[in-house]
C-alpha cells in the first residue's frame, strides 16, 4: 500500500494554506531595509551604514516557555508571538540597541493554519510596534514530536548601536539608585510554576475575586511589555547607567549580571506594591518568598540604574511617557 507525506502526518498543503494566510501580516512590518520579500531561502537586509561611525549589530534568541501551555488551554493564539517578539527586543534594548528585524520558528505536530495565523498576526503587531521587520521564518510540522493542540516557538532578532553607545553596566557606581518600571503580569517566566499552582485549584475561566473580576487565563496571557521607548528616551538624556530586563531569575539574577565587580543591588522589597496575580500565586501554592523572588518579576519588569544627582530628571523623563517608574532600590559594595 503506498503511504504519503500526508499519511505519516505532514501536510504540505496546510503549509501552503498558512503562508497564504501571513503574506500580508509579514508585508506589513517591512522597513526601508528590507531586500527580500516572504518565501525567498533567506532574509535580506540593508543596513543603512552612512546613519552610524560604528555601527555594531545586537542579537538575542529566545523563547515563550511555558505560557504557550495557557495558551492552548484557553484557545487564544494571539498574544504570544508579540510577548516572544518584546521579550527579544528588550533583551538587546537594554544594551542601548535598537531592534531592525526579527525571525521566527513556529513548530508543531499537526499544522493548524488557523492558530499558525494568529500566532504570526502577534509576531507583525510586536515588531511593527518596536519598529523592527519580520524578515524570515520556518514552520516545521513534527508529528509525534508533539501532543495533539501543541506547539512551540522560538525566535531572534538583530538590532544595532554605536560602539560608543553601548550599555553594559560598566558605568555603575556604588550609591546609584535602582529605578523599577511595572510589568504587566508574568511575562514570560515562571509559568511551570504558577500553571501548577493554578491550575491544580482553578479552571482558566475562574474570576478570583483578589484579581478584580479578570479570569485566570487572562491575567495569564497578559501580553509581556516592550521597555524600548522609555530606554531610548533615558539614554537620549545620559540619566542611565545600566538596565536589566527581569526575566527568569528574577530580580537578584537579572540586575547581577550588570552589576561591576564588587557592587550589588540591594532592593527594598517592600517599596512597591506586588500585584494580585503574584499574591495570588504565592497564597494558593504556599509558595516560599525566596521561590518568589528567584522564580517572577513581582510586578518590576525593568530595573534601571541611575545617578542620585539625575533622580529627578529620570523620573521626569520617564512620568512624560505615562511610566510610573518607582524606586526598588540601591547599588551598594558587595
Amino acid at each position: 500500500m503506498a503511504i504519503t507525506y500526508r499519511d505519516a502526518g505532514v501536510d504540505i498543503e496546510a503549509g501552503e494554506e498558512t503562508v497564504r494566510r501571513i503574506k500580508g501580516l509579514v508585508r506589513e512590518t517591512f522597513t526601508p531595509g528590507v531586500l527580500t520579500d516572504i518565501g525567498a531561502f533567506g532574509g535580506f537586509f540593508a543596513l543603512d551604514s552612512a546613519a552610524y561611525e560604528e555601527p555594531v549589530l545586537v542579537s538575542s534568541v529566545d523563547g515563550v516557555g511555558t505560557k504557550l501551555k495557557v495558551a492552548v488551554r484557553v484557545g487564544r493564539h494571539d498574544t504570544v508571538g508579540e510577548d516572544l517578539v518584546n521579550h527579544c527586543v528588550n533583551d538587546i534594548a537594554v544594551c542601548g540597541a535598537r531592534p531592525l528585524f526579527f525571525l521566527d520558528y513556529f513548530s508543531t505536530g499537526s499544522l493548524r493554519p488557523a492558530v499558525a495565523e494568529q500566532v504570526i498576526r502577534g509576531f507583525a503587531r510586536g515588531c511593527k510596534a518596536n519598529g523592527c521587520a519580520l524578515i524570515g521564518g520556518e514552520t516545521a510540522e513534527m508529528p509525534d514530536l508533539y501532543r495533539p493542540g501543541d506547539y512551540d516557538l522560538a525566535g531572534t532578532v538583530v538590532g544595532v548601536v554605536e560602539r560608543r553607545d553601548i550599555v553594559d553596566g560598566s558605568r555603575i557606581e556604588e550609591g546609584d539608585l535602582l529605578l523599577g518600571l511595572p510589568s504587566t503580569g508574568l511575562h514570560t517566566n515562571g509559568y511551570s510554576l504558577a500553571r501548577k499552582v493554578l491550575f491544580d485549584r482553578y479552571v482558566a475561566a475562574d474570576t478570583p475575586d483578589v484579581l478584580g473580576g479578570v479570569s485566570i487565563g487572562d491575567a495569564l496571557l497578559a501580553v509581556h511589555r516592550s521597555y524600548l521607548d522609555p530606554i531610548q528616551a533615558l539614554l537620549a538624556e545620559g540619566v542611565a547607567r545600566g538596565f536589566a530586563h527581569i526575566t527568569g531569575g528574577g530580580m537578584e539574577g537579572n540586575t547581577s549580571r550588570i552589576m561591576p565587580e564588587g557592587l550589588r543591588a540591594a532592593f527594598d522589597w517592600e517599596a512597591w506594591s506586588r500585584p494580585a496575580l503574584f499574591r495570588l500565586i504565592q497564597s494558593t501554592g504556599e509558595v516560599p518568598e525566596e521561590d518568589m523572588r528567584r522564580t517572577f518579576n513581582l510586578g518590576v519588569g525593568l530595573v534601571i540604574a541611575v545617578p542620585e544627582a539625575k533622580r529627578e530628571r529620570a523620573l521626569a523623563v520617564l512620568g512624560a511617557l505615562g511610566e510610573p517608574a518607582f524606586v526598588v532600590g540601591r547599588v551598594e559594595s558587595d
